[in-house]
């Protein structure tokens, strides 16, 4: 644990949470083996970035609101900022972002964010709650990034690690385009019915993106032994992303995604945009399971 992280633990599970960013820093099973990738830059520096206000890109990093028009970089800005925390136990944390002048700037709003972690047994619950505290309706999307361990550390080879899915899915998914943007033509995504098979030429062309999820629940890992299940009952997307030979793989529940190609429309107009009154909240939850 470093200096400045928060743990919470549950008989099963364990778990680090860093308040820049709220971002999950550790998960460990009951006998301290990493489930989480571990941030080596070397591939990638991330471990479990929040995307708050917006998932994935907009056209030029740019987006209006009216005629007016505001910069924000790929995945907003939540996970660059530091989370005041509000509670600290043993085996639950709250942390908690509100708009400033310096996310007014980019992101003309009045809002709280609030993520809560809590372990219980060997299942570790967040749950990112955002209240709109301003005048007028607030715009946004929301987006968990978590890295599992490719292959999981339980002796399987990487081969044998599959996603499979509550339900049988479309078997074709969108794609991002250089400039992260989404590619309207869905292709192909080696999904059969419930399962998608994982290897690394699935991610040469960059994430999958399934707008369409019917899933809100699956499980990650080999076809035997510990495997780790996800749910996530509030967000209708789900992104999918790996580097090729990276030992990692991120199962992404999302509202929201990037813009698409050659879209032109303000904020309001994004997919996945969500419209929060002025005093109301949305929530969004993610449940992370070790299975035997």
């Amino acid at each position: 644990m470093t200096a400045d992280t928060l743990a919470i633990s549950g008989p099963g599970l364990s778990a680090e949470i860093n308040p820049l960013g709220a971002e999950l820093w550790t998960l460990r099973d009951g006998d301290g083996r990493d489930l989480l990738w571990t941030g080596d830059a070397a591939f990638w520096s991330g471990r479990a970035p929040i995307l708050f206000p917006i998932v994935g890109t907009v056209a030029g990093d740019t987006y209006r609101v009216g005629d007016t028009a505001y910069t924000l970089p790929r995945h907003g800005f939540a996970r660059r900022r530091r989370f005041a925390p509000v509670e600290a136990r043993a085996d639950r944390v709250t942390l908690r972002l509100t708009s400033d002048d310096e996310t007014r700037a980019v992101y003309p709003f009045a809002f709280q964010l609030d993520l809560a972690f809590a372990a219980s047994g060997a299942r570790l619950d967040i749950a990112a709650e955002l209240t709109n505290t301003g005048g007028g309706p607030l715009p946004a999307s929301f987006g968990y990034h978590p890295a599992f361990l490719w292959p999981l550390p339980y002796g399987a080879a990487r081969a044998e690690h599959r996603i499979l899915f509550e339900v049988a899915e479309t078997a074709s998914a969108h794609r991002p385009d250089a400039q992260g943007l989404i590619v309207p033509a869905s292709r192909p995504a080696q999904l059969d019915g419930r399962t998608l098979t994982l290897d690394d030429a699935l991610f040469a062309d960059g994430a999958l993106v399934l707008t369409e999820l019917k899933s809100r629940s699956l499980t990650y890992g080999a076809a035997t032994g510990p495997h780790l299940r996800i749910t996530a009952p509030d967000t209708p997307h789900l992104g999918i992303w790996s580097m090729r030979t990276a030992p990692f793989v991120c199962i992404e529940p999302w509202q929201g995604y990037a813009d698409p190609a050659g879209f032109e429309g303000e904020i309001w107009d994004k997919p996945g945009i969500v419209r929060v009154e002025p005093g109301a909240r949305r929530s969004w939850r993610m449940g992370i399971e070790l299975l035997d």
